[in-house]
């Protein structure tokens, strides 16, 4: 059975045709119209046809950031392409006449990658998505966990500290204003101005504005800012990874995200805080910490299975 997963993103919109054993077929990619959200289902419809030609689909799973309500139909907030209580599948059905399901994108590739990827073999698995912020999914029992609104996984903001950072949802001391991509460059741009003696190599390689790739560069060339800046963000994942096991107690974690590229500069140290902070150490087992597998593909493959089994 072929489904097409689709994965609406801030810059583009993924798509692929999928098979059951989670192989994409063909792809497509289309820029999203982020200035006009209301023309984004036609352009997953459009993207839909083209890669439907000559094809049987089942049906179309579409991954978007933002709230996503129980039924896998509206999207009540995203923030990316300002929809309100967009419904989004009833648009997109209309436009091709498929079954659509609509699913928060973490979700999908949470899904995706323990289906498919690193958490083959796993039945309890938290997928943390380090990016720009912080995305979360959670597959219990074999099965996506999605809460009673349709709105659970929002890991990256928990509120990590009282009276902290300013976060983009509205509140204070989010996860993710610590231990994602924006943190980390942030936690640089700090230490670079507090102390630029520390920060030489990546003062020299910034033109004027310092950036995530810049401190991940630097921090390879042994930058002492960037260092420090990644170690940041490894401790403060470690220390969110250890929080969520008292809670959930999953098998495995898995980080994905853009950040995870550079995964050599910190999740050895998350891995070593992880098990530091973990709640009764010692005494229980210690879940495995695995990067993702499937990179940016995990979005479309996860979507499209999830539309398999809707």
């Amino acid at each position: 059975m072929l489904t097409i997963g689709v994965d609406i993103g801030g810059t583009k919109v993924a798509a692929g045709v999928v098979d059951d054993e989670g192989k994409i077929v063909e792809h497509a990619l289309r820029p999203t119209p982020a200035d006009r959200p209301d023309l984004v289902a036609e352009t997953v419809a459009d993207v839909v046809k083209e890669l439907s030609r000559d094809r049987k689909i089942e049906a179309v799973g579409v991954g978007a950031a933002g709230f996503v309500d129980e039924t896998r139909s509206v999207v009540r907030f995203a923030p990316n392409l300002a929809w309100r209580e967009e419904p989004l599948q009833k648009k997109i059905e209309q436009l091709v006449g498929l079954p659509v399901i609509i699913e928060n994108d973490a979700n999908a590739m949470a899904w995706g990658e323990t289906k498919f990827g690193a958490g083959r073999g796993q039945t309890h698995v938290v997928c943390i998505t380090v990016g720009t912020g912080i995305g979360g999914g959670l597959v219990f029992d074999g099965k996506l966990f999605r809460g009673r609104w349709g709105m659970g996984a929002e890991l990256g903001h928990m509120q990590v500290v009282p009276e902290g950072r300013l976060c983009g949802c509205g509140n204070l001391g989010c996860w993710e204003q610590y231990a994602s991509g924006n943190a980390l460059v942030a936690d640089a741009r700090e230490i670079a101005q507090a102390q630029p003696e520390r920060a030489a190599i990546l003062m020299g390689m910034a033109n004027g504005t310092i950036e995530g790739e810049e401190v991940t560069e630097a921090a390879r060339q042994g930058d002492d800012a960037s260092l420090a800046a990644f170690a940041s963000l490894a401790d403060w994942l470690g220390q969110g990874m250890a929080d969520l096991a008292a809670i959930l107690d999953p098998g495995c974690f898995i980080i994905g995200g853009g950040v995870s590229r550079a995964a050599d500069l910190f999740l050895d140290r998350a891995r070593e805080t992880f098990a530091r902070q973990l709640t009764g150490r010692g005494h229980r087992p210690v879940a495995d910490v695995r990067l993702a597998e499937l990179g940016a593909a995990a979005g479309v493959v996860g979507a499209a299975d999830l539309a398999r089994q809707r």
